[in-house]
Formats: structure tokens, C-alpha cells, sequence
């Protein structure tokens, strides 16, 4: 890489080291992050200065927790050694996140929680399921393009919807049947409060596996009536002003 793209392995380090320090067990996502770099504890132990022992107690949780700096360190030698060896999973790393970006079209945490009704009312909804849930508090919103996320996003990139936490809504715009949507959040372990649907899909439209799916996982299914992804937009962006 070029000085053009210093700022793209910064990206990629502040992403990483925030995983690791806010993981309830940061060894084992340290030897996780290792393993995705391709690299050896004996090879990352060398960059940073210390044993293989000593990283490997780290890893195992053997040692207490690493503090930022040691953190920062471990980072610094993934993307050190990656960028010497050509930057190939830096680079793959930042697409990973476009690909997220292009696929989030908006994303809010409220200042104060606000009940489920209130969100439907927004954006001019209708429940589908679970009705008696709308006393319920979300914490924020997360409106996806459901098509590009089908498309582009792994598994592993689903968990950058949910922003800092899963006590929201998320909104997937360009919706025929919410089919699709409904069994991805059915695989992914987090949860979001509720679900939202917008685009070619009425109450009477949405898939019968997706109603399923909804009851199952007790995740109310709602779909917005606004007449466009502008109208549903501005519907969920008035929530923050209250």
C-alpha cells in the first residue's frame, strides 16, 4: 500500500482493537483475529517483542486481561506483518466494511428509549405479528437495504447492524415478501426488538415463514405503509428529535 491508503489499515486497527478490548473474552477474540491474518503466534510474538508463551497465555485467557496498549501492540503487528506480506486481508477487510456501508442506509441510537408503538406510528406501520408487544422499549434503528445485505454481507457482518446494541428496531427497505430478512435474523445470534418491512409487501403479502419465524423468535414483524424509502426515512429520523 501507498501513503494514499494510510488511513485504510487505521480503519481496519481501530475496528479490531474495539473488538477485542469490548469482547467479554478478549483471548480468545485476540487468537481469533490472529487466525484471520493467517498468522502464527511464534510470528506475532516476534513483531511485538515477547515469547510465544506469553501470547499464547493471553489467548488461552491465562493471563489477566490485556489493558488497551498490549492490545493496541497485538493489532499493530497483525496489520505490520499483514501489510509486509502485501495487505491482502487489510484490503479484504476494508471491503468487508464497504460492503456493510453500502448495505446500512441509516443508523440511530436514541437519546432515550422509546416505546415500539410509537416507531410504528412513525412510519406509518401495521403489526403483523405480535401486537401485544408494541408497550415494548427500543434503543435505536437500523434501516438496511435488505437486497444489498442479502447479497454482499457474510455472516460475520450482520453483527455491524445492530450498532452498540440489539434493543432496536431494524428497518429493510426493498422488501417483496420478507422472506429473506426473517431467516437471516433467524441464524444470527443477536436479536433486534422488532422488524420492519418496506417496499413491494402488504400484511396480507408477507411470507408465511416469515410469520413463522417472527412467533418463534417472539420478534415483533411490522410493515410500514409509507409511500416511499424517502417517507420511511424521514419517519424514523423524527423519533431522534423527541
Amino acid at each position: 500500500m501507498d501513503s494514499a491508503d494510510d488511513s485504510l489499515p487505521n480503519q481496519v486497527a481501530s475496528y479490531v482493537v474495539s473488538d477485542i478490548v469490548l469482547s467479554p473474552e478478549p483471548g480468545k477474540t485476540m487468537r481469533k483475529w490472529r487466525l484471520l491474518f493467517q498468522l502464527s503466534q511464534r510470528e506475532v510474538a516476534s513483531r511485538m517483542g515477547i515469547s510465544p508463551p506469553v501470547l499464547s497465555d493471553y489467548e488461552k485467557g491465562k493471563r489477566i486481561s490485556p489493558g488497551v496498549q498490549f492490545v493496541s501492540r497485538f493489532v499493530r503487528s497483525l496489520i505490520e506483518l499483514d501489510l509486509k506480506k502485501g495487505g491482502h486481508n487489510v484490503m479484504r477487510f476494508v471491503q468487508n466494511a464497504m460492503k456493510v456501508q453500502r448495505s446500512i442506509m441509516d443508523l440511530v441510537e436514541f437519546h432515550v428509549p422509546i416505546e415500539l408503538r410509537e416507531v410504528v406510528r412513525a412510519v406509518n406501520g401495521e403489526f403483523v405479528t405480535l401486537k401485544e408487544e408494541q408497550g415494548s422499549q427500543v434503543h435505536g434503528y437500523t434501516l438496511v437495504d435488505s437486497i444489498r445485505a442479502i447479497l454482499e454481507l457474510g455472516p460475520y457482518d450482520f453483527v455491524n447492524i445492530f450498532g452498540r446494541n440489539s434493543m432496536r428496531v431494524i428497518a429493510f427497505a426493498n422488501v417483496t415478501t420478507g422472506r429473506s430478512p426473517m431467516v437471516a435474523i433467524r441464524v444470527f445470534p443477536l436479536k433486534p426488538r422488532a422488524v420492519i418491512l418496506h417496499g413491494q409487501v402488504n400484511a396480507d403479502s408477507v411470507d408465511p415463514l416469515a410469520v413463522r419465524l417472527s412467533q418463534l423468535e417472539r420478534i415483533p414483524l411490522i410493515v410500514s405503509r409509507a409511500p416511499t424509502l424517502e417517507d420511511l426515512l424521514e419517519g424514523l429520523r423524527s423519533l431522534v428529535a423527541r
